[in-house]
């Protein structure tokens, strides 16, 4: 214990260093779209050839100008490997109006780091690179490897980042991934909804809005399979594995202080959103066509196979209206009971001094990348975001003192873990 101590103090030794690495990382832009990476990786290797003693530092691009990032640090001994993914792109700054200062200020003030992308994720980076370096600098302590996966185009699902080096770098795999994206620091996420987007597209026929008889409404028809999928898909039973009913059940009263009443609810249901509508061109014609797009969301015990069903039930009953998939990928989570959660949760708990819970994710994250593709236990655990997605977002400078100290505990935890290569 009087280790891990002693480790922690060199935390917060580097705690002005950590929260400078942040704010120089929110000045750069790094927009998705379009995802332009190519700074925010050059910083990011220069600091780390500079800071983390013996780190190999590698570039990998599969589509400018996404830049991704590979580094890997070895203790000398064979060992696990263990992952700490994080995303260098970030939401779209919006309207600059609203914002009370410059969104790529990455000013410190209040005891937070302000501006475009400080929550999500650069401060969650920030926290896992300072982990890395006081690692770097006891590797007489543990065993394997540590490897920082930093990726572009995350917003915009993964595919030329963090999905592209899965698919093309052997050391971007591990035994387990520690992924910084943002959420609570007592609410770590083994698990995640999948997401099926579609666009419901309707045809109709055209007349004069004053001839009704002679025309057939686009709108209409799509306002009725809307109704529809609302309704039906939403109610769709859910077979959820019960080790996962039980985590979530288990996790609410903690989860939802950060996450917001309802998210338990939530966490067992589809849920049904349209985002958006077009159609018709003016209010004295009959629409001739009309679109929707909509975003599903499932929980573990449903599958997208189950939601497509119903949609083609509800379309063959409705004429004129067709789908298609935009985008989709499965629920997805990690076993809870898994040594890395057990891990992490005690190390977090010793952090912060509270109780802390294992639970499910509402929102998208590379996390699933590892999961589905690699079968890689995997867990998030990262900062709070305070203005996520809109104007003025922020992150505490004491809540990426406190993460950094989970990542290194937790790593030095694992990491000395039935080692490969021993008996």
């Amino acid at each position: 214990m009087e280790l891990y101590q002693e480790l922690c103090r060199e935390i917060e030794e580097r705690k002005e260093e950590m929260v400078q690495l942040c704010s120089e990382m929110v000045k750069i832009p790094s927009e998705t779209p379009p995802s332009d990476t190519r700074r925010m990786a050059d910083y990011v290797s220069e600091y780390i050839r500079k800071e983390i003693k013996g780190a190999e530092v590698c570039f990998y691009e599969k589509e400018p100008p996404v830049k991704n990032l590979v580094v890997k640090i070895d203790s000398g001994n064979p060992g696990k490997r263990l992952v700490f993914n994080g995303h260098l792109d970030t939401y779209p700054v919006g309207n600059q109006k609203l914002w009370s200062q410059s969104p790529w200020s990455g000013s410190v003030k209040d005891g937070f780091v302000w501006g475009r992308g400080s929550s999500d994720m650069k401060g969650g980076i920030a926290c896992f690179i300072t982990a890395a370096r006081v690692l770097a600098e006891h590797k007489e302590l543990w065993k394997g490897e540590v490897v920082l996966t930093l990726a572009g185009d995350e917003e915009a699902m993964g595919d030329r980042g963090t999905q592209y080096l899965l698919d093309t770098v052997e050391e971007a795999s591990g035994d387990a991934m520690i992924c910084a994206d943002v959420g609570a620091p007592d609410s770590l996420r083994f698990g995640q909804k999948g997401l099926l987007w579609i666009r419901l597209d309707a045809v109709g026929r055209s007349a004069h809005g004053a001839h009704l008889h002679k025309g057939v409404s686009a709108i209409n028809r799509l306002i009725e399979v809307i109704r529809r999928v609302n309704s039906e898909v939403s109610a769709l039973e859910v077979n959820m594995p019960e080790d996962v009913r039980r985590a979530i059940l288990d996790g609410a009263e903690i989860s939802e202080q950060g996450a917001g009443p309802g998210e338990t609810q939530i966490l067992q249901k589809v849920t049904v959103n349209f985002g958006t509508i077009k159609g018709g061109t003016s209010p004295n014609l009959v629409p001739d066509s009309a679109n929707a797009e909509a975003d599903i969301r499932i929980p573990a015990g449903v599958s997208i196979a189950d939601i497509t069903k119903k949609i083609e039930e509800i379309l063959a009953e409705t004429e004129g209206v067709t789908y298609t998939v935009l985008r989709a990928y499965e629920a997805n989570w990690s076993d809870p009971a898994d040594v890395l959660f057990q891990i992490v949760k005690e190390k977090s708990e010793e952090v912060l001094q509270k109780e802390v819970v294992v639970t499910f994710r509402v929102g998208a994250s590379d996390a699933r990348l590892y999961r589905l593709g690699k079968g890689i236990p995997t867990i998030n655990c990262g900062l709070t975001p305070y203005g996520l997605g809109g104007p003025d977002e922020h992150v505490s400078v004491d809540e990426m003192v406190k993460i950094a100290k989970i990542h290194l505990l937790s790593a030095l935890e694992f990491l000395n873990l039935y080692p490969k290569g021993t008996p």
